[in-house]
């Protein structure tokens, strides 16, 4: 009984085993830093984020300079005439969070900017990683640039310079 016992769990085990998975490593900077179209896009949202940035920076200082204006003058101005500048100063702060919204926010100008931009990148990032790991036989592709729990891995297993010769740039 006992040998029956044993050998069951050896099969068992075999059977495990024969089961394990293949997996590999992706290093997402590295791949993104070797495709020329990604540090163009990179450098055009760049460009456009700080003429945004600039413009609502200007209209900030608009607003700060009303204020600024506001309170020295306060003093001489009526109660109709302080409420007008008061709400000529709150028009303007709204101003500048409506425009920092519609630049910046989660649905804003750069947002979609990004994503015309970016997201044709990383889609063909996905189709060549997942286009390597069916052709090898990879169950699970991690990204070690995002996961910092990654002490130390292989560089056998590491697929980069396969997913760019795939995308055709050579490292």
């Amino acid at each position: 009984m006992k040998k029956f016992f044993l050998t069951l769990i050896m099969l068992a085990g075999i059977a495990i085993a024969g089961q394990a998975q293949k997996f590999a490593l992706i290093d997402m900077e590295y791949i993104l830093k070797n495709i020329p179209a990604y540090e163009r896009a990179a450098e055009q949202l760049n460009q456009i984020s700080k003429k945004w940035q600039s413009e609502v920076e200007t209209l900030a200082n608009e607003a700060e300079t009303l204020y600024k204006n506001y309170q020295s003058e306060a003093v001489y101005l009526s109660e109709e005439q302080k409420t007008q500048k008061e709400q000529e100063i709150v028009d303007k702060e709204k101003e500048v969070v409506e425009l920092k919204q519609k630049y910046f926010g989660p649905e804003g100008e750069l947002f979609k900017k990004r994503e015309s931009l970016i997201k044709p990148i990383q889609d063909e990032i996905y189709n060549a990683v997942k286009e390597v790991s069916e052709n090898k036989g990879y169950s699970l592709v991690i990204d070690r640039a995002s996961d910092m729990s990654i002490i130390f891995a292989s560089p056998k297993i590491d697929i980069s310079n396969e997913v760019l010769t795939k995308m055709g740039y050579s490292n």
